[in-house]
């Protein structure tokens, strides 16, 4: 895995923002995705060479005020900015916030009634592992045809990494693995002893598309998003998800697909045998 998440995030970020969006002009030649480095040291006012050090991991610990200024001058939204301060919180190395407790699987009885209430949306509860650990029915209806929960323990990065029909059922499935391991390093990663099991796992079962990915995918996942799915009965997909964490104490998140547009909507009403207009598109 990376050692080097700050400067991993600081330099993709930099690398995803355009001069125009900072107010500076284009200029010709740009062999630079985004800002150089110099662009970002001028608007952060700090200097070249300290961007340098941050990007190669040679500093760890830049002050809350250069912080500060680099979200400014690279327009973080404010999760990202919540993410970047962790990220220097977390170069210490010998600390690890989830111990060593094991990923809750027992989902709340609350919780399972606002499962019911969701029918017949797509939606779907997961510890950190990413685990399932309920569902709807309608979230049944959508992934039990590619397999999902043909093993008694459905687990999503399992099935993206090693089930060769996850990259029939998604289209941009590399958006998909890149948005997997990206919750994965969501946190301690490695410093965590359940996660860094599966990861271990799927360093020797996947090989270089999963590991690539560790090296290079910042681990900040999109909590809101559009996801293509080609399905079998209902034909091609586009649900809008949105990804909502649960308390601390449960350390679970609640995935809640619905349809992006009204052919969606649509094809699930027909598979779950309903009349059109029980989902709406948003």
């Amino acid at each position: 895995m990376s050692d080097n998440e700050l400067g991993l995030f600081l330099r993709t970020r930099r690398e995803a923002i355009t001069p125009a969006q900072v107010g500076l002009a284009t200029g010709p030649r740009r062999r630079t995705p985004g800002l150089r480095r110099s662009e970002l040291a001028t608007l952060a006012g700090v200097s070249v060479e300290y961007i340098t050090r941050l990007e190669q991991g040679r500093d760890r610990r830049p002050s809350p005020q250069v912080l500060s200024a680099l979200a400014d001058a690279l327009r973080l939204a404010p999760s990202e900015r919540v993410h970047l301060h962790r990220l220097t919180k977390s170069a210490d190395m010998g600390f690890n916030c989830m111990g060593g407790a094991q990923p809750p699987r027992e989902v709340r009885p609350a919780v399972r009634a606002i499962l019911d209430r969701l029918e017949p949306a797509p939606a779907v509860v997961v510890n950190r592992l990413t685990d399932v650990l309920a569902h709807t029915d309608g979230y049944q209806r959508l992934m039990a045809p590619f397999g999902l929960f043909d093993t008694t323990s459905a687990n999503l990065a399992r099935f993206v990494f090693t089930d060769p029909r996850a990259r029939t059922a998604y289209p941009d499935w590399n958006h998909i693995a890149d948005h997997t391991v990206a919750t994965l390093k969501h946190g301690p990663f490695r410093k965590d002893p359940h996660i860094a099991g599966l990861a271990d796992e799927l360093t020797v079962t996947v090989g270089p598309d999963f590991t690539n990915r560790v090296e290079t995918v910042p681990s900040l996942p999109a909590a809101t998003g559009i996801t293509r799915l080609a399905h079998p009965a209902a034909g091609q997909l586009r649900l809008a998800y949105e990804i909502l964490d649960l308390s601390a104490d449960d350390d679970q998140h609640l995935i809640v697909h619905l349809p992006a547009d009204e052919t969606t909507a649509t094809a699930l009403d027909k598979l779950a045998g309903l009349r059109p207009g029980a989902l709406h598109a948003v």
